[in-house]
């Protein structure tokens, strides 16, 4: 045997770094083991950089997974007023945005990442970079970790805090799935979450780069799942932007018959569309059809939905456009709906859905049921949140109750001896 430990976490990320803050501050000598260069990678990413720390609202319906039960648990013993405790303990001033995102004062998630070093520094919690564990064994009195460097280390307690496989240009990848399983875990087949919908439709690269302000439904199996609404990039391989990266889980999901409904003007009645289009083309008969309609839409999207209402040779006389096409021209203006084929890949999904059963855990500690001892945090978990800093806010939650948790049962196994 190499060596011995208390409390090894792995991973170094969000919420790997806070639970080793919370376990550090009850007392117990902590080990971090990190297989990137460097620990809280991801976390300088988020938020475009400035890190999107929590919500003023981390309701569990803003959230994701199997088990919403077992979610909800887990966010009601955190609440929202000891996540911003905890950070301005180290020195955060936070500030809130449009729909309650909360971001540190100084826009820059450095800030974040630096105080917790400080912080971890402060407590004597120990970093190792450039280590993988290979493997995890239970044991009767804790459990045996084999790393990459061939290192056996004997651990009380372990905090598994690898994360999810989204954003793979960061360092994640499927390894802490791996760990799990071996120690007896079921893993819900991972998929990316927070990420680009791809589409199935010839005219993608006729609008490559247009952004429109609208709202995107999307549609399984002819029924409506979620509707979103904010700025729309058309790009290449199908569709992007604020409202469609919401959506984009709904399309990871199995299933079949996936669309995406746009509604190009979504503050509009189809009487007020109807009304406009018409006023357009009969005012004006001799004026050819894609001139009509300049000034009420994007210039590339005009022949794509004159094509697609049926016509076409787009340069003739409005006077030419036969009531049919008028009225399938309104429709794709009120709901101009698009095969979806999938996502875009792990290295481009900000957040993973699926992972390990929340079943498997004990909500009020984090600690698995299926190997006592071992405590699972963040994203590896099947729980995942929409964009506005819910993510974040369960990487924080799971991380504090897990350092709680497992140093309180290191003290009161010590006090049994």
């Amino acid at each position: 045997m190499d060596r011995k430990e208390s409390i090894v976490i792995v991973g170094g990320g969000a919420s790997g770094m806070a639970a080793a803050v919370e376990a550090a501050r009850y007392g117990a000598p902590v080990l971090i083991l990190e297989k990137e260069k460097r620990i809280g990678k991801k976390l300088l990413a988020t938020g475009n950089g400035r890190c999107n720390l929590t919500n003023m609202d981390p309701d569990q319906r803003y959230y994701h997974g199997q088990n919403k039960n077992r979610i909800e648990s887990v966010l009601k013993q955190v609440p929202i007023e000891e996540i911003l405790a905890f950070f301005k303990d180290l020195g955060i001033t936070h500030k809130v945005e449009e729909a309650g995102k909360v971001y540190p004062y100084s826009d820059q998630a450095s800030s974040v990442l630096d105080v917790l070093m400080y912080e971890m520094d402060r407590l004597n919690v120990r970093i190792e970079t450039e280590t993988k564990v290979m493997s995890i064994q239970q044991k009767k009195s804790g459990f045996l970790i084999t790393t990459n460097h061939r290192n056996r280390i004997e651990a009380k307690k372990i905090i598994l805090a690898t994360g999810g496989k989204a954003g793979s240009p960061f360092g994640a990848d499927d390894s802490g799935y791996g760990l799990a399983k071996n120690v007896g875990h079921t893993i819900i087949k991972p998929f990316p979450a927070i990420v680009q919908i791809k589409l199935q439709e010839k005219w993608l690269k006729a609008l490559n780069g247009v952004k429109w302000q609208g709202e995107a439904a999307f549609i399984a199996d002819g029924e409506v799942k979620r509707k979103e609404k904010g700025e729309i990039l058309f790009t290449e391989y199908g569709i992007s932007g604020p409202p469609i990266l919401q959506l984009g889980r709904l399309a990871g999901e199995e299933g079949i018959n996936k669309k995406v409904a746009i509604a190009l003007f979504p503050d509009w009645t189809k009487e007020a569309i109807q009304a406009e289009i018409y006023t357009r083309l009969r005012n004006c008969p001799v004026k050819p059809m894609d001139l009509a309609l300049t000034g009420l839409l994007h210039k590339k999207m005009i022949p794509v939905l004159l094509k697609s209402a049926g016509v076409e040779k787009i340069a003739r006389p409005s006077s030419e456009m036969t009531e049919m096409q008028i009225n399938h021209l309104i429709q794709l203006l009120c709901n101009w709906e698009m095969n979806v084929s999938g996502t875009l890949s792990w290295q481009h999904a900000q957040v993973t859905a699926g992972g390990i059963d929340t079943n498997e855990l004990c909500s009020s500690s984090m600690e698995s049921s299926m190997a006592p001892g071992l405590y699972l945090v963040g994203e590896i978990m099947d729980a995942d949140g929409d964009c506005g800093g819910y993510n974040l806010h369960w990487a924080w939650c799971t991380g504090l109750i897990a350092g709680k948790h497992a140093a309180a049962s290191l003290s009161m196994e010590k006090r049994q001896f």
